[in-house]
């Protein structure tokens, strides 16, 4: 019998395996860990990153995520040196999406932070980079790839909030900064404004 829970289960199932996206490539990471029991995802923090800053299209972040950059490459890796992060997902500037870990897990993405009355927002948050510099635009396919992305999330996780990084780390982190548009992607999802930072 098709009752409406099975056919959110059925698509739900269509687009998640065990916490992987099937419309990402996935190249997985090894900065990773367990979520606290009874964490609630409800967070989608939107961070944007290149390397070398301003750099778009190369292997580095990738690199970065995976634990394989070339610190000697670049002067500026001198800089993140040594450096273990992940996000689960990455959007480059023609809109590919990877995953680097399954939003199930624990991504070290945010660092300390705070948001919702709640510290540690990798507990209980994903962690989308877009391929971009902080303060400056975005490509309008990183945003039709970020808006599928977030409603794909939604049908399987209880998110209630997003945010940038610049807004759980309010002084430490300043992205995506300015250039990104925020009423774009609160209207393309048609979620409530109360979803989104003032």
């Amino acid at each position: 019998m098709n009752t409406p829970t099975a056919s959110l289960l059925s698509r739900e199932n269509a687009l998640w395996d065990q916490g992987w996206y099937r419309y990402a490539r996935r190249v997985d990471s090894p900065n990773f860990g367990p979520r606290p029991s009874g964490a609630v995802v409800d967070l989608v923090v939107i961070h944007s990153i290149s390397l070398p800053p301003g750099q778009y299209g190369g292997p580095q972040v990738q690199a970065l995520f995976t634990n394989t950059l070339d610190w000697d490459a670049h002067p500026y890796f001198q800089q993140i040196r040594g450096l273990r992060v992940s996000a689960h997902f990455f959007v480059r500037r023609g809109g590919e999406l990877v995953q680097f870990v399954s939003c199930d897990e624990r991504a070290w993405h945010a660092g300390v932070s705070r948001y919702r009355g709640r510290e540690q927002c990798n507990d209980d948050s994903i962690g989308i980079e877009l391929e971009g510099l902080e303060g400056l635009g975005f490509e309008t396919a990183q945003y039709e790839t970020l808006s599928a992305l977030c409603a794909a999330l939604a049908q399987r996780y209880p998110l209630a909030h997003v945010a940038g990084h610049e807004h759980i780390a309010p002084g430490r982190k300043h992205d995506p900064g300015t250039g990104f548009d925020w009423a774009n992607l609160q209207h393309s999802l048609s979620w409530p404004a109360q979803y989104f930072p003032d």
